[in-house]
């Protein structure tokens, strides 16, 4: 009986150390590939030698024939080959090809370029959208908010007359920039209101706002009219306009070089005063236009009256201008908007609202203000200087265009001779050589000597 155990023992061992071994074996299963069964060159090989192929005695004479194929029949050309075809099996290669998983990635790691460019796209498109909608929301509050005072100075607002609307009101440019004409008013021919918002529909603008703010500003253009405006050039600025404009500004840069700070006329320190005569300058800034400048200087950025306003610099050096350009005389006031102190908009636009009642109020004191007779012959001997200097600077460029001119006049009136009758092209060939040779011609004197 022991012995039986035993034995049964033994066979348990063994069939338990089988089956381990052939679940490791199981395990890596899986992993193992068929093996790929290609036939090649190599498989075709004869074990049968053919008899080597034996040296035929050339004859003594040879008969050379024009065959251009005899080459081919040459057999020491082809030493080392067999002559007979070798036999090749006509049945295709078996290929066996192993079944591998797609690879196919789940972390969103492997998707990081992609998603930021998604983000990105979405994010420029939802600031356009948002950014337009903002400047257009603060248009339209600024227009509900002024149209009934313009309406009362004037007969006309919202139309310009260029192009037809369906109902009068501000006029979209871009997306942020609006524009406002207004007329029908005494004094002036009308008034252009210019709304030029920051570019918040422009994702890099926002960018840059954090590095360079920028403000909303409110342009407003006057064109008076020519009798009720004086000669005279002014212009009061943050002192950062003010050196700008000096610089840019045509006819701040030519009749108001010297730039004043505004501490000399009772204003505060961040203000600069440009003026072409003194008289003018005592004239505007009285005592209750002083605090009304002071009281708003944090959203007063320039004011600006010329008789001699033909806009900024031409950055272009190439061309020379020939005549003076044209002048307009115009009132010019820049407002900022305090969207940065008040989270609402109709807040922001109603810390600015007073200056409209101002503009009104320099268009009045403007039509009334006269200047001395010394103040204005000085005035006028600025301009005529300025007109000089721009003569002689561009004599030049005006005799070159005169004879372009004349040049000109003279190859259309060929071209018209030569259309017209050959004989009289004979003609004026002959005239124009004769032409041609009195001006070579030494011009001489001739005296005529009186007899005693």
């Amino acid at each position: 009986m022991k012995c039986v155990l035993v034995i049964l023992l033994f066979f348990l061992t063994c069939l338990s150390h089988c089956k381990i071994d052939i679940e490791e074996v199981d395990e890596f299963d899986e992993f193992e590939e068929s093996p790929i069964t290609v036939r090649t060159d190599s498989d075709l090989i004869f074990n049968e030698k053919l008899p080597p192929v034996m040296d035929k005695i050339e004859p003594e004479v040879t008969v050379e024939d024009d065959d251009e194929f005899e080459h081919f029949n040459d057999e020491e050309e082809f030493e080392g080959f067999d002559t007979e075809r070798l036999h090749v099996d006509d049945k295709d290669p078996k290929i066996t090809i192993a079944s591998v998983p797609v690879p196919f990635h789940t972390k969103w790691s492997s998707y990081i370029m992609e998603i930021f460019l998604v983000m990105g796209i979405v994010a420029y498109f939802a600031n356009f959208f948002y950014g337009r909608s903002k400047n257009a929301r603060l248009a339209d509050i600024w227009f509900k908010t002024h149209k009934s005072l313009l309406e009362d100075n004037f007969s006309l607002v919202g139309d310009d007359g260029k192009i037809e609307v369906e109902s009068s009101g501000i006029i979209k440019e871009t997306e942020s920039s609006y524009t406002l004409w207004c007329s029908g008013r005494t004094c002036c021919e009308g008034m252009l209101v210019e709304l030029k918002f920051i570019k918040r529909q422009d994702l890099a603008t926002v960018f840059n706002q954090f590095l360079r703010p920028i403000k909303d500003e409110v342009h407003i253009k006057v064109d008076m009219n020519k009798e009720d405006m004086d000669t005279f050039v002014f212009c009061v600025a943050s002192k950062k306009t003010a050196t700008r404009y000096s610089k840019e500004m045509a006819d701040l840069s030519v009749f108001c070089p010297e730039r004043k700070p505004g501490a000399n006329y009772g204003l505060t320190d961040s203000f600069s005063v440009l003026s072409e005569l003194g008289e003018v300058s005592s004239s505007i800034l009285d005592a209750k236009t002083v605090n009304y400048i002071n009281k708003y200087s944090d959203v007063l950025d320039c004011l600006h009256f010329s008789d001699r306003y033909s806009g900024f610099k031409s950055n272009d050096d190439t061309t020379v201008a020939t005549k003076l350009p044209t002048v307009k005389k115009v009132l010019i006031f820049t407002f900022t908007i305090p969207t940065d102190k008040y989270s609402n908009p109709q807040e922001a636009i109603s810390a600015i609202y007073p200056l409209m009642s101002f503009v009104f109020q320099c268009m009045e004191r403007i039509k009334r203000l006269r200047i001395s007779k010394e103040a204005k012959s000085k005035a006028e001997k600025n301009r005529l200087r300025v007109e000089e200097a721009f003569l002689k600077t561009t004599h030049a460029a005006r005799a070159e265009a005169a004879a372009a001119r004349k040049e000109e006049k003279k190859r259309l009136e060929k071209e018209r001779i030569l259309k017209e009758d050959p004989e009289k092209q004979r003609k004026w060939e002959e005239k124009e050589m004769k032409r041609q040779q009195r001006k070579k011609a030494p011009r001489m004197k001739q005296l005529k000597v009186k007899s005693m």
